[in-house]
């Protein structure tokens, strides 16, 4: 093989009398009929556009090139020249051309299915491009985005190393546990009937490098959970795993914000701000979800007062409620975009947070149009003043127990930025949210679940509450405040952690909150509660999703696009036919066997 000496997005006019080799695949062939062949070469550097012409090519070379077609592999050997015609300033190489001597034809390619060079509407399906992944990636925007990863990871590992961080890596093959996702099984074929599990994260495996002396650790590992893919979450994923020993949260959040400010400083050229640092209470009380978009407006407003002294019966059930609230989002110029289809739309849209409705009305100058203006005419002046309603504003009503409400408002305030075309381009909007709940609880099963995960200790200030707490007071252990927190940019959790559990009596007591006795918690986490016993430092870490940090890094919402080769939503590779059947030997020295059956036709 003709080895190359320059890639295809490398010469200039410096190279102009070089004799050159360039290796590629042809992006595109012009037979201009008069013994005159152009061919653009690519690799992922660029294009270089090759000449073939009588005067420097003989007959053998020129037909050789004749048959030249889309995605066939060359090397070429030439020399270069100005570009005869003018420049084309849309390439990096657009000011020069090789004149081709000798050509050397590596492989030769199949008419694809769709071509790399392709714009975004010429594109086929999804499906056919995970087909066929690996023209796909040939595209110039996936090999940016590749290139975007890799320099991802880069940045990390510099950054960290830096600051005196390990990288060191933690095992594949696990045990299975609770309370998380459900767990990607493996047969042990060693241990009969025994199964390992695929980690969701490391977090165990970290918590004892802590506890074993790593002091900092770094690592950025594949995690796999078995649940359903959605545009911005694959079943196998990659983090950014961090842990660092005898620290506190601001700790923590100081080198985990210098990572993030640095990682868009080098990657984007934007200088972000110091980040702020809201509370999860104020963050559900204020946009109704805990990853708030801060990058416009339309907060939630409490009018629970107000809406106490109207004889609407929508909000007088509401407050009647555990924990009932109303709450009203403000749409500035609402009353002019938001058609009745859309407003009626939004009723629907709430159903699916468990809410019932969408009350709405209009504002005038008079007062109160349309919707359910008759019903809080008693409170117009106290409701126009607490919200800042103006003329032409549009208000939207939620009304039920604090949970459902809040988060139906929250997922709404989100569709109505959108069709009011509020969200602004161009802007990075990052912050923390602190201060989670340690529980969460589930009404269906009647018992606590972890907010973050189960070795994430309170707050400081909170781990005597914690201790003294009545397992069977409600309102005292969903009052309890972890020291977790996350990070969120334009409304995406990019990332998640907490100070963990280094106490075993409270280690102890959180698995019992969430059901476990003591000898079940023993069976499931004995290696944990056993590093526990001998001397475990205060820790804490965060893990970044580099998945979703790419994303915003290239502007994209469809996870898909960033991992080399995804799966689709449900779990199929398409291109290598996984996931497939196996071999019944195979179940067979594994000892299972699959009780699946086909459906009946």
């Amino acid at each position: 093989m003709l080895r190359r000496t320059h890639t295809c997005g490398e010469l200039r006019e410096t190279n102009i009398g070089e004799e050159v080799t360039l290796n590629g695949w042809v992006n595109a062939y012009r037979d201009h009929g008069t013994g005159l062949v152009f061919a653009d070469l690519r690799d992922r550097y660029g294009l270089t556009q090759l000449v073939f012409d009588k005067e420097n090519a003989d007959d053998a070379l020129l037909e050789v090139a004749d048959k030249l077609r889309n995605e066939d592999v060359v090397a070429a050997v030439g020399k270069v020249r100005t570009r005869v015609g003018g420049e084309n300033p849309k390439l990096a190489t657009g000011k020069v051309e090789v004149v081709v001597t000798r050509l050397e034809l590596l492989s030769k390619a199949e008419t694809p299915p769709f071509m790399p060079g392709a714009e975004k509407g010429d594109l086929p399906g999804e499906n056919i491009r995970m087909q066929h992944r690996f023209i796909d990636l040939r595209r110039p925007r996936m090999q940016q985005i590749l290139q975007t990863r890799h320099r991802v990871t880069k940045i990390t590992r510099d950054f960290f190393d830096k600051h005196g961080f390990l990288e060191i890596e933690t095992p594949i093959l696990c045990k299975s546990t609770p309370e998380g996702a459900r767990d990607f099984l493996v047969p042990s074929r060693l241990q009969p009937g025994e199964f390992y599990a695929l980690p969701q994260s490391p977090q165990l495996f970290k918590q004892l490098l802590m506890v074993a002396g790593a002091d900092r650790y770094l690592q950025i590992p594949r995690c796999f959970r078995d649940e359903d893919p959605r545009a911005d979450r694959q079943a196998e994923f990659t983090q950014i795993d961090l842990e660092m020993s005898f620290v506190d949260r601001d700790a923590v959040l100081e080198i985990m914000e210098s990572f993030v400010r640095e990682l868009w400083s080098q990657m984007t050229g934007y200088e972000a701000p110091a980040m702020q640092r809201i509370t999860y209470q104020e963050a559900m009380d204020r946009y109704g979800i805990d990853r708030p978009d801060t990058r416009y407006g339309l907060e939630l407003v409490d009018i629970s007062d107000l809406a106490a002294k109207t004889d609407f019966k929508v909000f007088a059930d509401a407050l009647a409620k555990r924990k009932g609230v109303v709450k009203v989002i403000r749409v500035p110029g609402g009353a002019e975009k938001l058609t009745r289809k859309l407003t009626d739309g939004y009723t629907e849209f709430v159903k699916q947070f468990g809410a019932g409705g969408c009350a709405v009305t209009k504002v005038t100058e008079g007062g109160f149009e349309t919707g359910i203006a008759r019903f809080i005419e008693p409170i117009a002046a106290e409701l126009r003043e607490r919200v800042g309603a103006e003329p032409g504003d549009t208000l939207l009503f939620g009304a039920d127990g604090y949970s459902v409400c809040t988060k139906a408002l929250g997922e709404l305030r989100q569709k109505v930025a959108e069709d009011m075309g509020m969200v602004p381009e161009g802007l990075w909007n990052f912050l923390w949210v602190v201060d989670f709940p340690m529980f969460e609880y589930d009404e269906a099963s009647g018992r606590f679940y972890a907010m973050h995960h189960p070795f994430t200790a309170p707050r400081e200030d909170q781990i005597e509450a914690f201790l003294n707490a009545d397992p069977g007071d409600r309102d005292a252990i969903e009052g309890i405040v972890s020291d977790g927190y996350d990070i969120v940019l334009n409304g995406s959790e990019i990332g998640g952690g907490s100070i963990r559990i280094h106490r075993r009596d409270v280690q102890q007591k959180v698995f019992n909150l969430l059901g476990m006795s003591d000898e079940e918690a023993e069976a499931k986490f004995s290696f944990l509660l056993r590093a526990l016993r001998h001397g475990a430092p205060p820790h804490g870490g965060v893990a970044f999703g580099l998945d979703r940090l790419v994303m915003h890094l290239v502007g994209t919402d469809n996870i898909r696009d960033v991992i080399p080769f995804p799966k689709t939503h449900t779990g199929a590779d398409l291109m290598a036919g996984a996931p497939s059947g196996v071999d019944d030997a195979q179940l067979k020295e594994l000892h299972i066997a699959s009780t699946w059956k086909p459906p009946a036709e």
